[in-house]
């Protein structure tokens, strides 16, 4: 129920932003709305406002909307009213009235964003785990355990680092826009420092998923390597394994965090069997020596080891909180980024540099909402950014049918002086249709297979 509510909420303040953004402009620029709506099927709320000439609606369904405007292409106008309709209106109030909504949705974004800022997030510090074999944090010479002070792209002057979640945004950044990122480590409680560069233009990334993070071999923060609940008739509870229990090593590998620990547990396998190995573990300052043997468990195509507890403590978190006109910038900025990153992937997909798996659907969206909102309201608000960003960003492709298509049709009246005709403007829409089509039964269609496939 949470996800259902939390996605018709989010989908009904994003349209409605939108719209507003498309009303208020043309209201400004002198023309005549009609009619302002979200949703579809039946009516369920219907007014107008004393003295305007403009009929709100919401309808039941509130996963779409419009703004209807005073035009002679639509219907004939009163001469007395022809300066109020949008097809006589200059080219610069035209090309306003068009670009406001996906613009209303970006802003909505940077406040959004913003108001996470002023109130404040808690975050996991920036404390790097132990990297997976292989990874670039491992060549790197990342051990874990290590503080990120301050971090920027190769070759830029170095940044601080506020906690864990914006190390990851910078990483992934890097990873699929094929940027080196230089880190500054303390590695010790004295304060050392030392620099690394994180190569990650050799990964030539085209999704963010979780083999793309183990390649990068940031999983996550730094956590003791401690044991949490421990379910009933699981390897770890045969063994004797009890939440609390601090593991100090595996068989002759000292542990040093909680994702080397998980890394060790899914590893400890020869041959497709189990492989028993003795634990050290501190039990409320004692020191105690546990056999363990995982069970074997399927993970895609192969075969890992798990004892059925959860691994490692809870990452150290501290407040993150800005100022007033630093949080808004931070929000501009995260903006600025996120629309970037969304174009340039998009770009990607277009010539095959990106899989369209990144394309991403309606079902997706209901679950990420529900997730967000079950994690707070802190969380729900960078969800709702984040597809505020999308959307605006989807509705400035130069689509014939978007926003942004109808930008491209002004553009070519500002080269050529001309209005495309009627006949091309047909043309142009079918074909933009039939693309908006596409893109969305492959965004549908890989909801469809992560879900169920």
């Amino acid at each position: 129920m949470l996800t259902i509510v939390a996605f018709i909420v989010a989908l009904a303040l994003l349209i409605a932003v939108h719209e507003y953004g498309h009303y208020r402009v043309a209201v400004a620029c002198g023309v005549k709305v009609l009619k302002f709506s979200i949703g579809f099927g039946q009516t369920v709320l219907r007014w107008r406002p004393k003295g305007s000439p403009t009929e709100f609606v919401i309808s039941a369904f509130p996963l779409g909307g419009f703004v209807k405007m005073l035009d002679e292409r639509e219907a004939p106008v009163a001469a007395e009213e022809r300066h109020l309709a949008f097809n006589t209106q200059s080219l610069p109030k035209r090309a306003a009235i068009v670009a406001a909504g996906p613009v209303a949705n970006l802003l909505l974004a940077v406040l959004l964003y913003a108001l996470v800022n002023w109130s404040g997030v808690e975050e996991p510090k920036a404390i790097l785990a132990s990297p997976t074999i292989g990874s670039v944090a491992e060549k790197a010479g990342i051990q874990g355990g290590e503080t990120v002070t301050r971090a920027a792209w190769d070759g830029e002057a170095l940044e601080e680092v506020a906690s864990f979640d914006e190390l990851r945004w910078l990483l992934t950044r890097g990873a699929l826009d094929s940027r080196d990122v230089r880190l500054e480590l303390a590695t010790s409680a004295q304060g050392a420092r030392r620099e690394v560069v994180m190569a990650l233009a050799p990964l030539h990334a085209q999704e963010a998923d979780a083999q793309l993070f183990r390649a990068i071999g940031v999983l996550g923060p730094w956590t003791r390597p401690e044991l949490g609940e421990v379910k009933p008739e699981g390897a770890g509870a045969r063994a004797g394994l009890l939440r609390g229990d601090l593991v100090l090593r595996v068989g002759d590998t000292p542990i040093v965090d909680g994702q080397q620990l998980r890394d060790t547990i899914r590893g400890s396998l020869s041959g497709g069997q189990a492989l028993a190995q003795v634990w050290q573990v501190d039990r409320n300052g004692q020191r105690l020596a546990l056999t363990v043997t995982p069970d074997v468990a399927p993970d895609g195509l192969q075969s890992i080891g798990r004892i059925n507890a959860f691994v490692g403590a809870m990452p150290e978190m501290l407040t993150v909180r800005y100022g007033p006109l630093d949080g808004l910038w931070r929000g501009v900025e995260r903006t600025w980024e996120v629309s970037g990153l969304t174009l340039r992937m998009m770009g990607r997909m277009l010539v095959g540099e990106a899989s369209i798996k990144n394309l991403s659907g309606p079902l997706s969206v209901a679950e990420y909402a529900g997730k967000s909102a079950s994690l707070g309201f802190t969380q729900y608000l960078v969800f709702l950014a984040l597809i505020s960003v999308s959307l605006g960003v989807l509705n400035l492709l130069p689509i014939p049918i978007l926003d942004g298509g109808h930008l491209l049709y002004y553009l070519w009246e500002a080269v050529t002086g001309k209005r495309v005709s009627d006949a091309w403007m047909e043309r142009l829409q079918r074909g933009g249709g039939a693309v908006l089509l596409l893109m969305m039964s492959i965004a549908l269609f890989n909801d469809v297979h992560r879900l169920f496939g």
